[in-house]
């Protein structure tokens, strides 16, 4: 699938169909042209034959994931120039440097902001422009390509085989503070514009003498004044020897990224919030059945207690033994509320974002105490069919115990909805190296038109609801590294599984 509007050609690559169509919202109206691939396969296919210039590419895909394309296409001459910019909602810098060293030029994560994503993309089409049109300017007649040098915001150097410089623009004197005059002819490495970078200047002289390009994102630049410049620097080698060097000023895209990741932190602020506001919501319908459950041994706390005080007003010593008794029941009842009570406020406390390691089938566990009331109110009881020698998972308790209680109340609701009486099921398991829950009603099942957009806010089969409580469980699972996804249930009903990379 490809839009023509002109210009560049990018690559797409998704297994889901709905991040395609809002990349796709993002770039489009941008001056590129868009194609599109559901997988590692047809994104192999399509870049081979359209060479884009560019390629956003999911990391997490079935069959082959976004690593195993990326070093094919770095493998094959023809693809091998293609920029690679990794999406995945993988945050680890394990995993974002082993992107970067297979030969991606940069790493979005997602949920995708789409003022990152185009900003990172024009950077690094732009980075294709300059460089395709360096390598046309070195067949020029010298004072033309000069004249096209000085045209262009990026500081560029010609160097020769010894690391000489050669040329220069007039961006590249105003970066570095030297002149021209006082440049041409000499030995670049003596400029000290990376006086502190040993490893840049021996890259430097392997560029020049080997022709092995150079290409660094952010590093330091020292101008003649002393100024810090950060600058990101690219290298080519040129055909009849020697090379180019591009050095753009970053210090405004540097500027951009804070406030980028200052919005996407408002972001996560937010999310969590409106997480606060589901529990708060989910709290509030359990409030009525819980203030029967407390009421009770309230009340029968209040009533021993009264026994007590009639016995204490002349008690022979043959009551001993009898008040003890009644004490014992008092102090039973008293604890059974106070543990109602407590499970209650450990669900609705705001979380910390905090994560820590958890074994899952001890997490559930909590989960089911918590959702006794519940299983009381609609008479429909809750099993938990717990996996031996799982994994540990590095989570936020808070937040797991919120999308286990969400899809446990909805499986109660619904089989009890549909008049069964069957117990709902939780199943711990481990798949693909994943450590896994499935939550399997007896309920009527969900209609088509709710089940296409399951997932979306503000979606509800019930009367009244938000629609946002599975919405909210989606971004939870996502956060982790996980997935969430929902099957027909055969025997009636519906089955969600939760999906958990294992702690390592």
């Amino acid at each position: 699938m490809a839009r023509d509007v002109g210009g560049e050609q990018i690559l797409l690559v998704d297994d889901n169909p709905t991040n395609l169509q809002v990349l796709f919202k993002t770039l489009e109206g941008s001056g590129y042209r868009l194609l599109a691939a559901r997988d590692g396969k047809a994104a192999l296919f399509t870049a081979r034959k359209a060479r884009p210039a560019l390629i956003l590419l999911d990391v997490m895909m079935p069959g082959m994931d976004g690593f195993e394309v990326c070093e094919r296409l770095k493998a094959d001459p023809e693809t091998a120039n293609i920029a690679i910019i990794f999406l995945s909602a993988l945050t680890d810098s394990q995993s974002k440097v082993h992107g970067l060293a297979i030969g991606g030029v940069d790493y979005i994560a997602k949920p995708f902001q789409t003022d990152e994503v185009l900003a990172r993309v024009r950077t690094h089409v732009k980075i294709q422009r300059l460089e395709r049109a360096l390598a046309r300017r070195n067949s020029e007649l010298e004072d033309e390509n000069q004249r096209i040098l000085n045209a262009v915001e990026e500081g560029i150097f010609g160097l020769d085989v010894e690391g000489r410089v050669s040329a220069m623009n007039l961006r590249a004197a105003q970066l570095t503070g030297w002149p021209v005059s006082d440049t041409m002819g000499e030995l670049f490495a003596q400029l000290k514009l990376f006086p502190d970078e040993s490893s840049l200047n021996q890259a430097l002289g392997l560029l020049c003498k080997g022709g092995v390009s150079l290409r660094k994102e952010d590093t330091e630049l020292t101008a003649r004044n002393g100024e810090i410049v950060r600058v990101a620097l690219s290298g080519s080698p040129r055909k009849e020897g020697g090379a180019v060097l591009v050095l753009r000023d970053i210090s405004e895209w540097l500027a951009s990224q804070q406030a980028l990741d200052s919005a996407r932190e408002e972001l996560d602020s937010q999310r969590q919030h409106l997480a606060h506001i589901e529990r708060l919501s989910t709290g509030g319908e359990m409030a009525a059945g819980i203030a029967h459950e407390v009421n009770q041994p309230l009340t029968a706390v209040t009533n021993y207690a009264r026994v007590a005080q009639r016995l204490l007003v002349d008690l022979p010593e043959d009551k001993r033994e009898k008040m003890n008794d009644v004490l014992s029941k008092i102090s039973i009842q008293a604890e059974r509320a106070a543990a109602v009570i407590q499970r209650m406020r450990s669900y609705v406390k705001k979380p910390t974002g905090g994560r820590e390691v958890f074994a899952l089938n001890s997490v559930l566990e909590d989960v089911l105490a918590l959702a006794e009331v519940d299983s009381r109110v609609n008479a429909i009881p809750v099993v938990l069919h717990g996996a031996e020698n799982l994994p540990e998972i590095h989570v936020d308790e808070v937040q797991l115990q919120q999308v286990a209680l969400n899809l446990i109340r909805n499986a109660m609701e619904s089989t009890a909805n549909a008049g069964n009486e069957d117990p709902v099921e939780v199943k711990t398991y481990l798949e693909d190296g994943m450590v896994c829950f499935s939550v399997t009603d007896r309920g009527a099942g969900l209609a088509p038109e709710i089940e296409a957009q399951l997932f979306s806010p503000f979606v509800s089969s019930k009367e009244g609801g938000m629609g946002i409580g599975l919405s909210v469980c989606q971004s939870i699972m996502q956060a982790h590294g996980g997935n969430i996804h929902h099957e027909h249930n055969p025997a009636g009903g519906a089955i969600f599984h939760c999906h958990f990379p294992a702690h390592v």
